[in-house]
């Protein structure tokens, strides 16, 4: 495993540059039945597809991924994305973790370091997600990283097999809930 190219880093974990080396793990993240329970999907993706699609994601400049990187032992322990909509400035966040790096209070730190990129270093306007609703655990953790809620889609997603809302939550600038690191990083 080749070292990581830590980008920004925060208090307990840091974003860095995906690894191709690493796409097997990511893979295994994104495969992981509670992963797929999370994003509302029904199946697993095949090791064929998940490999094309890094190699075209790497050359998108509206597709940034971060490798989350905990620093106590600088181990990989999730990726965010922000898909980007460069005509407005906004940007969808994703959030996927290892299996078994979840509950540790690693997704509200992923998801500030990754707002604080966003509007920061990218300059975007507003960055938004979709949660389902019982995923409460998710909603907690994003609404800790400045998340708030915005909206709602009715009956749009699945949760153990049933239809369930989908909440839409956005973070403005203003939302912001630092420390910077990139201000941090900056002024030091």
């Amino acid at each position: 495993m080749s070292d990581p190219h830590i980008l920004l880093a925060g208090e307990d974990l840091a974003l860095g540059m995906p690894r191709q080396d690493m796409l097997p793990e990511y893979h295994k993240w994104e495969n992981d039945a509670r992963t797929i329970l999370g994003y509302g999907n029904q199946w697993a993706q095949s090791w064929e597809v998940r490999a094309a699609g890094y190699e075209r994601q790497r050359s998108n400049e509206r597709f940034q991924q971060f490798e989350v990187v905990r620093l106590e032992d600088i181990r990989p322990v999730g990726m965010t994305i922000l898909e980007v909509n460069t005509y407005v400035r906004t940007a969808e966040f994703v959030i996927v973790l290892a299996p078994e790096e979840r509950g540790k209070g690693y997704a509200t730190e992923a998801a500030r370091l990754t707002l604080d990129w966003a509007f920061h270093l990218a300059h975007l306007r507003m960055v938004w997600l979709k949660v389902l609703e019982p995923n409460r655990a998710g909603i907690a953790a994003y609404e800790k990283a400045g998340f708030r809620p915005s909206g709602r889609l009715r009956q749009s997603g699945f949760w153990l097999g049933k239809p369930v809302d989908e909440l839409i939550m956005d973070a403005l600038p203003e939302d912001f809930c630092g420390p910077s690191a990139v201000k941090a990083t900056l002024s030091g």
